[in-house]
């Protein structure tokens, strides 16, 4: 009886048994190809089908590269080199990379100046897109588009220095009212901003020249720098913008909402390339006679009005998605409108509109080459107008074109990879 019941126990396993290792061909570089390739059979058709296009234009691209001339000064002395052969004439880049560049007309001595400026746009920036960098970097910030500016236009510091003293006192008058309502402060700081501004221009005007540069006219300024120079103040000026609209199109009084509105639907149903003629043409009509208005302060305005439209829908979208609870939350604390939005919604809001304002960012930069169409010479411009009307290129594109395409590819990759980042790092899949 006491086999029989010894036999009745089950068994318990008191341990593990020993690791396995995977099967080889479910691990390493055969099982990324059997799981992301060959994993079935129409994936296994689809992947031979891309091999074979990728081999047929790596056969016809690659030879051209590789074949190709750099070192001579007009097509004809490259179609000579070549002979019938496969090759590009990328000659034209390194007789022609400093228009494409910066323009035919731009001081060839003041290159120094754009570079530097676009250098420096990349180390003032950092404390705004880093969150990890430290918050007093922000200074930099701030006084970067003030040295920008007499880096690229030249003239004395001075206006620059009055700028930057008409922001801080713009500011100062802007705290120092707002306990009486925020818009009262606004308008305080609007105008102490235009009025040392305005004295500071005075004063530049008739003091010497000490450290002055070059003067250089908005006209000469072309090539890729230009398109560089219109991306970054219009995606700069349009964000800002497109909040304040953003919020006034959901804001309860009946004026600011219909003139947000308003403003927004008469926008967003006007092609880009009209306001563009509107800048060019039809602005000067409503100014005083005689009266000078720089063309790229005109497409500025006019490309930043068209950009803050389409961002301020996307941050009505973010602030749309939002909880009404984040909204009671922020109205159980004791805060105010403005506080509430600053401290609450803005964040969130934002948070979720990253895809979007990227995608009207990436989209503006490359709107930017619209401006060739009234005669600015940005890198496209400069392309169909002076490179190819000269009878040393006519007849190149490719070399040319596919050089523009790589520039504008590698800084909208950029954004777009930027964007991706700070998207994992703030975890906007998650509330």
């Amino acid at each position: 009886m006491a086999d029989t019941h010894a036999e009745s126990v089950a068994y318990v396993r008191d341990g593990f048994l020993p690791e396995r290792p995977a099967p080889a061909r479910e691990t390493g570089v055969v099982g990324w190809l059997r799981q992301n390739l060959f994993s079935s059979v129409p994936y296994t058709i689809l992947t031979l089908a891309t091999l074979w296009v990728i081999w047929q234009l790596g056969a016809a691209i690659l030879p051209w590269l590789w074949g190709g001339v750099w070192h001579v000064d007009s097509i004809r002395a490259c179609r000579e080199v070549l002979e019938g052969a496969a090759g590009g004439c990328f000659a034209v880049l390194t007789e022609r990379w400093a228009q494409l560049l910066f323009g035919f007309s731009y001081p060839s001595g003041e290159y120094w100046r754009l570079g530097v400026a676009f250098v420096l746009l990349g180390v003032c920036l950092a404390p705004v897109l880093f969150p990890d960098l430290p918050r007093r970097l922000l200074i930099a910030t701030l006084i970067y588009p003030f040295v920008a500016y007499w880096l690229i236009w030249g003239g004395t510091p001075l206006a620059a220095v009055s700028g930057l003293a008409g922001l801080a006192g713009g500011a100062a008058a802007f705290r120092t009212v707002a306990s009486r309502g925020a818009l009262l402060g606004g308008i305080a700081g609007l105008a102490a901003l235009l009025a040392i501004w305005w004295i500071g221009g005075e004063l530049a005007a008739a003091a010497p020249g000490f450290l002055a540069l070059p003067p250089v006219a908005s006209r000469n300024i072309g090539g890729f720098a230009l398109n560089m120079i219109l991306g970054t103040v219009c995606v700069s000026l349009s964000l800002p913008f497109g909040i304040l609209l953003a919020l006034g199109r959901q804001s309860r009084l009946p004026i600011i909402k219909i003139a947000c509105i308003a403003f927004i639907e008469f926008i967003r149903g006007v092609p880009l390339i009209t306001l563009l003629f509107v800048a060019n043409v039809v602005l000067a009509y409503f100014l005083p006679p005689g009266t000078t208005f720089d063309l790229i302060l005109r497409v500025v305005i006019m490309i930043t009005m068209f950009a803050s439209a389409y961002i301020a829908e996307v941050i009505r979208g973010g602030l749309a998605a939002l909880p009404r609870g984040q909204y009671e939350a922020a109205d159980a604390l004791g805060l105010d409108y403005w506080q509430a939005v600053r401290l609450v919604i803005l964040p969130q809001a934002l948070k979720i509109s990253i895809p979007g304002i990227v995608n009207v960012a990436v989209g503006l930069f490359k709107d930017t080459t619209l401006v060739s169409i009234i005669s600015m010479f940005d890198v496209v411009g400069m392309i169909r107008g002076p490179i190819l009307a000269s009878t040393e290129w006519n007849g190149v594109y490719w070399e040319l074109y596919g050089f523009a395409a790589l520039l504008f590819f590698v800084t909208c990759y950029g954004i777009s990879q930027y964007s991706q980042w700070l998207e994992r790092r703030l975890a906007t899949d998650t509330r």
